[in-house]
């Protein structure tokens, strides 16, 4: 049996607010935080209290979990006169589930621990769908101890949860995912188009090649999306040129060139230019639509 925690959740959006509903259905006592209650209404009914801020959920929970858009919002959620290091108690847990910097990762790390307070970074994947079912893949980063004493949380909303190393490495994990979904999504395009070309019919190519080598997540899940002209996001374009922008830089100081991404990165900041950004990204195959 899990034990009932009081738990915080600071940005409930598209997947966010499917992994509160997860966390009030086990029976937790789930305090909330977003920019705009209005959104939250629906998990406000099914028991969540609200918060005015991220320092006061900070200041009531046990754990805290976080899941905002960027960087400099993760920034903010900590930093500001209402964020959880001026208000959030001595011994709070903190987990980062929203895709940042790996620098930034170990920068709030190493502060956290100043203030008696624990973090780990732990971004997912899995999209709408997955939150949804609550089978999303976990990638974590920080010390093993404070992994190990929360991880029945984690089971609540994913199903492939892997402690990847020291403060920073989930981060690290989550670009190399990014990465190979960029590329992936490319071929995905091109394979539909192809099929299209070729006058056959899309939905049987798929149901052939989804199974076999050259299946993937985005082969069986956004390519349905792709035939349908079904662009709602799982996955917000915008937030996915964020992540490709975090993975380049990374991998510039690395000394790495990746040819693959900074394709498919040029290709999503072209949508998101013709007004596309807030959609998702199955969006790619508009690319081709032409």
């Amino acid at each position: 049996m899990i034990e009932k925690k009081h738990i915080g959740f600071i940005g409930t959006g598209v997947m966010g607010k499917s992994i509160v509903k997860h966390l009030l259905s086990s029976g937790h006592k789930v305090s909330i935080f977003t920019r705009t209650k209005e959104k939250a209404q629906d998990l406000i009914d099914m028991g969540a209290k609200w918060a005015q801020s991220p320092g006061e959920v900070a200041s009531q929970v046990d754990v805290v979990f976080i899941m905002v858009g960027y960087p400099s919002d993760v920034e903010e959620v900590f930093y500001s006169e209402q964020g959880i290091f001026a208000n959030g108690k001595s011994g709070l847990i903190v987990v980062d589930l929203t895709t940042s910097k790996p620098t930034l990762a170990i920068e709030l790390y190493e502060k956290a621990l100043t203030y008696g307070m624990s973090l780990l970074d732990a971004p997912v994947s899995g999209g709408d769908v997955g939150a949804k079912l609550g089978k999303l893949s976990i990638m974590v980063g920080g010390d093993k101890e404070v992994f190990d004493s929360i991880s029945p949380l984690f089971k609540l909303f994913g199903e492939h949860i892997v402690y990847q190393g020291n403060a920073g490495a989930g981060q690290h994990t989550k670009m190399a995912n990014q990465i190979a979904i960029a590329s992936n999504m490319i071929a995905v395009c091109e394979a539909i188009t192809y099929a299209k070309k070729a006058k056959l019919n899309p939905e049987t190519v798929l149901q052939s090649i989804s199974m076999g080598a050259a299946g993937s997540w985005s082969l069986s899940n956004l390519a349905p999306r792709m035939l349908k002209d079904d662009f709602e996001p799982g996955f917000y374009i915008k937030h996915f040129i964020k992540d490709m922008g975090i993975a380049l830089d990374e991998a510039k100081t690395m000394g790495l060139q990746l040819p693959g991404l900074e394709m498919a990165y040029s290709m999503y900041q072209n949508l998101a230019e013709q007004g596309f950004e807030n959609e998702g990204t199955q969006s790619l195959i508009k690319a081709y639509n032409k």
